[in-house]
């Protein structure tokens, strides 16, 4: 069974940070792009952060450019995406995801991801 698995949520008050880790498991990613989701109450899931299938091409939401990371570890089937300078808008459940078709770049579309992990809430306080 192929799952995703996130954790590193938690509250965190702003200007703080948080690590993201996504263990995959049930088969390899390491031919696949993957990236981080998050949705707010009352809002559409949207796109955080994407890296390519061999980790050389990174994109990012304009509004986490410069605060967030996103790296991965094809040996162990993992990505995580380090979140630094939190703010409350950042305030979501965070989702990591793997990209239908291999040797990709990651793309910013959700529906370009076929498997999803469960998400983990990340709470910042002003």
């Amino acid at each position: 069974q192929v799952q995703l698995a996130e954790s590193g949520g938690g509250l965190v008050q702003a200007g703080g940070s948080l690590r993201l880790s996504c263990a995959a498991s049930g088969r390899s990613f390491s031919n696949y792009a993957m990236a981080w989701f998050r949705q707010a109450p009352g809002k559409e899931r949207e796109f955080v952060a994407a890296i390519s299938w061999s980790g050389d091409t990174t994109d990012y939401k304009n509004s986490v450019k410069g605060r967030f990371i996103i790296d991965r570890d094809r040996s162990k089937n993992t990505v995580d995406l380090q979140m630094n300078s939190l703010k409350p808008e950042d305030t979501a459940v965070y989702y990591c995801a793997a990209e239908r078709r291999q040797f990709r770049w990651g793309t910013r579309y959700p529906d370009d991801y076929d498997y999803w992990g469960q998400g983990t809430q990340v709470t910042v306080s002003s």
